[in-house]
């Protein structure tokens, strides 16, 4: 968000890392339009509704891009299943119904049939931006029009969530090329962007070369890297992970504290194959894993680019990589 970004800078950031568009979309006046849109009957009416959206993530992108002033500014295209944007309790349906001049009824049957029984692994991520592709397309138009309004250079980085194939990415870019064309034309103007992926399916990992093909960067999401690796729910893993780290199953909790050795092999097979495929493509690691010591560490040795992590991690995350970076100039002054 733009108060996160002050803060990113003033700790030192060099670029947002991880920017998550879900959360435009939750505040009241964004909310019922993302609501009209899920409920609409057609494909006319849904766009109807997109278009409206469409204002709102533009000046979001715009005020975004101002703020970091060039700096790089890589932005997550929708990940969350469309459910998390609908009230549970019967008083939230109520109020929906009321908002969206619909019987209860009808709200309810829509929340249900949108109801998934594992969500996390569900209708969300890229396979919401290939079933229902005016979604991705519209926030990939509100991304061009801001670099364009922002006045600065703002060279946008797109990233594709939850992509397991290589035919994702296909279908993804050729929507998100066409709207690039389209806006240049309509406006007068150019403007460069790259498209990349964010990595947090074990088959992606290790698909990464055919995957890099279609791809500038490659966004290891080790959260979800994790938690699918370990076949471990992150929302439920406390039960029992005190007891795990207490007999020595892990040494320490692989959600707070990088998997170097199962999530790292992931890591570094993708890494490896990413560049066999694509020498220049882009590599880091996303996600609170990224601004541990022990993550730097593991970033710096496999070569990848940079990590990224919530903004008051920051200055410990720029602490260790210096005493790495130290560490290592030391070692090398040594062996000469």
């Amino acid at each position: 968000t733009p108060k996160d970004s002050h803060v990113a800078i003033e700790f030192g950031a060099e670029g947002i890392g991880l920017c998550r568009t879900e959360h435009m979309f939750f505040e009241a006046d964004r909310l019922t339009v993302m609501r009209e849109m899920i409920f609409a009957e057609n494909e006319a009416d849904r766009a109807a509704s997109l278009e409206r959206l469409l204002p709102m993530q533009r000046a979001d992108f715009t005020e975004l891009f101002q703020i970091m002033e060039g700096r790089p500014v890589c932005i997550r295209l929708l990940d969350p299943p469309l459910h998390e944007f609908l009230p549970a309790d019967r008083s939230g349906l109520r109020d929906l119904a009321e908002a969206l001049s619909l019987p209860l009824s009808r709200v309810t049957e829509r929340v249900e049939q949108l109801s998934e029984y594992n969500p996390m692994l569900g209708l969300r991520g890229v396979r919401l931006g290939i079933t229902v592709p005016e979604i991705y397309e519209m926030q990939a138009r509100a991304i061009f029009e801001a670099a364009i309004d922002s006045g600065v250079d703002a060279s946008p980085e797109i990233m594709i969530p939850l992509v397991s194939a290589c035919r994702e990415v296909e279908l993804v870019k050729a929507r998100i090329d066409a709207a690039a064309a389209a806006v240049r034309v309509e406006r007068g103007q150019s403007f460069s962007y790259s498209l990349g992926v964010m990595v947090e399916t074990p088959r992606a990992a290790l698909r990464a070369g055919e995957i890099a093909a279609y791809s500038q960067f490659l966004s290891f999401g080790t959260n979800d890297l994790t938690q699918m690796t370990y076949g471990l729910s992150r929302d439920d893993a406390g039960r029992f992970m005190s007891r795990y780290v207490q007999k020595q199953v892990f040494l320490e909790d692989p959600f707070h504290v990088l998997d170097t050795d199962g999530v790292g092999e992931l890591l570094q097979l993708g890494a490896e194959r990413a560049r066999k495929a694509h020498p220049d493509v882009t590599i880091s690691i996303c996600g609170e894993h990224g601004g541990n010591p022990e993550s730097i560490a593991f970033s710096r040795a496999h070569g990848f680019d940079y990590v990224s992590c919530s903004p008051f991690r920051v200055p410990s995350a720029r602490l260790a990589a210096a005493q790495l970076a130290i560490q290592e100039e030391t070692a090398y002054s040594g062996a000469q």
